[in-house]
């Protein structure tokens, strides 16, 4: 997941998805914790989480390149086909993969599939390429507007993400 050297010693050999979650939580190491949980997801469930996280940040009226591609995004999560999964990084382009909802276009982009356009040999995504972008959203979200809230996001990412895995039967 690429965590951080200090998240590496929070980790113990038994730990559940909880408990090192919680660990590194409690620690403050906000933004492992945040890699951890988009490492353990299924992509689909991960990107949905990026989507919420990104839409949070990006408010009530978002600039329309910001809300273009969160649209598209979600399009993709609804209905994972090539084609969404193209347009959402066509959006994610136009609205900069350095913003919440660029970042999360972009883990939807990387989810599978092909890097190539259609009509050259394929090549697949580097392993674990959408995690590091779906983690990049969620921390870009929480620290992007008054990073001085930016613990109190963490936290409430951290428990939609660890929500998400509970219900999947990921956090024991």
């Amino acid at each position: 997941a690429g965590v951080g050297e200090a998240a590496l010693p929070l980790l113990q050999p038994d730990d559940t998805l909880r408990a090192y979650v919680d660990r590194l939580s409690e620690n403050e190491q906000f933004a492992d914790a945040v890699k951890v949980i988009a490492h353990a997801l299924p992509v689909r469930e991960a990107v949905w989480w990026a989507w919420v996280c990104a839409r949070r940040a990006s408010g009530e009226e978002p600039p329309p390149k910001i809300k273009a591609a969160l649209e598209a995004t979600e399009r993709w999560v609804r209905n994972p086909t090539d084609d969404h999964r193209r347009q959402a990084m066509e959006a994610a382009e136009a609205a900069d993969i350095g913003t919440p909802a660029g970042c999360a276009g972009l883990a939807a982009f990387l989810s599978g599939g092909s890097l190539t356009p259609p009509n050259v040999d394929p090549v697949p995504p580097p392993p674990y390429a959408a995690s590091k972008a779906i983690a990049s959203s969620i921390i870009l979200s929480a620290v992007v507007k008054e990073p001085e809230k930016a613990p109190e996001r963490f936290r409430e990412f951290i428990a939609q993400g660890m929500n998400v895995a509970r219900k999947l039967g990921l956090d024991g």
